[in-house]
């Protein structure tokens, strides 16, 4: 069975082509804010270049969040646009839980800039359990949740000074992870912001 993997929600997009728990191709490319319209031109690469029709594909794992505004809903759309039209079922996971899939060490906690003296992060296991689920949280206040566990990775594609950046993700850990999951049906699929917009929180005045 031929998946496809995506991940629009970081500095870096992530697509990936499996065939069961096999990986045949990954690509992981910066994001230069211009996603939306670069997106789909990624996508027709990876399936060209592995000799793939769209019409291969069987189910669709797709990050929902958190991250980038833009880059969930680039992905998330497209997740939905694309398995509506195959009439196919598609498989949400957390950007967060892609990136804890680089580390080897029991304790892993990935994090991604949300400005402001905030991140997006979570704690994750070294089989991407949840030890604590991803919250929209103070750097602070997760340095201080990591001092309840002997030793922990920090890791992101973003920089900072305790955490060590990523160069690449393990997709078919997620893959394997999710490969029994009911998927849902595309209109059932939605983003996992965890904060709202600047332009919702100006709105509510907080």
């Amino acid at each position: 069975m031929i998946s496809l993997v995506i991940d629009t929600c970081t500095n870096n997009v992530v697509i990936g082509l499996l065939n069961g728990l096999d990986v045949i191709d990954q690509k992981i490319e910066f994001n230069d804010k211009n996603i939306s319209t670069n997106f789909v031109p990624l996508i027709d690469e990876l399936l060209k270049k592995n000799n793939t029709k769209i019409t291969d594909i069987k189910k669709i794992f797709v990050a929902i969040g958190p991250g980038s505004f833009t880059g969930i809903r680039v992905g998330v759309t497209f997740a939905k646009v694309m398995a509506w039209s195959l009439n196919i079922e598609v498989v949400p996971f957390s950007s967060l839980e892609l990136m804890a899939s680089t580390s080897s060490d029991h304790v892993i906690i990935p994090l991604i800039d949300a400005r402001r003296g905030y991140v997006y992060g979570g704690i994750y296991d070294y089989n991407l359990n949840a030890l604590l689920p991803d919250e929209y949280i103070l750097i602070d206040d997760l340095l201080k949740y990591a001092q309840g566990y002997e030793k922990c990775t920090f890791v992101s594609f973003d920089s900072f000074d305790f955490a060590t950046k990523l160069p690449d993700v393990d997709i078919r850990k997620i893959v394997f992870k999710h490969f029994n999951d009911n998927g849902v049906k595309p209109h059932s699929l939605n983003p996992n912001y965890l904060k709202k917009t600047e332009a919702e929180e100006k709105f509510s005045g907080e």
